[in-house]
């Protein structure tokens, strides 16, 4: 005995799709889109709210998820469970710099704790803060996936390991 499928209700409608995303960010999206079978376009929400939040300057609004849900027709509390479930996706503006500082178990035997101090002293905020230049953002994450450089630090799409407060220091001096 098996579950037969029932169509996903609660679908935001939109009369123009075009209108949605300008023709760069559609043509990003669609790339994705077309790499899953007919019908299912909703596998693509990932890569969608990952691009619409680039192009956002790094975060998501409400209106924006209603948006990707539209294009891809589905329904919007189904891209707001991803949305809110990934720690790569921000629901609030974030710094140019967000740095997402690993505290699970890896990173917090091998020092993150002593990392978190070291960033909260030098700019002044803690998780979920922005400095007030807007320059840097911090966010705790459960794993980061690289346990044997612990303790370590993602910003942007680079990994920083094996930290110190003194390189600490370097790699942010080093960041416009």
């Amino acid at each position: 005995m098996g579950f037969k499928s029932q169509p996903m209700t609660n679908v935001v409608e939109t009369p123009d799709k075009g209108s949605l995303f300008t023709p760069e960010i559609r043509a990003r999206i669609d790339k994705w889109i077309v790499k899953y079978p007919e019908g299912w376009q909703q596998s693509a929400v990932m890569p969608a709210l990952r691009i619409v939040q680039e192009e956002n300057g790094g975060w998501l609004t409400t209106e924006l998820m209603d948006d990707v849900a539209a294009y891809l027709d589905m329904p919007a509390i189904a891209v707001y469970e991803v949305a809110t479930f990934y720690s790569m996706y921000e629901l609030k503006p974030v710094g140019r710099h967000k740095i997402c500082v690993c505290t699970n178990v890896s990173c917090m035997i091998n020092g993150s704790d002593g990392i978190r101090g070291h960033l909260e002293k030098k700019l002044g905020i803690t998780f979920g803060q922005v400095t007030e230049d807007g320059k840097f953002s911090m966010k705790e994450v459960e794993c980061l996936g690289a346990c044997g450089g612990a303790p370590m630090m993602q910003i942007g799409k680079e990994y920083y390991e094996n930290l110190t407060p003194d390189e600490v220091d370097r790699i942010l001096d080093g960041l416009e």
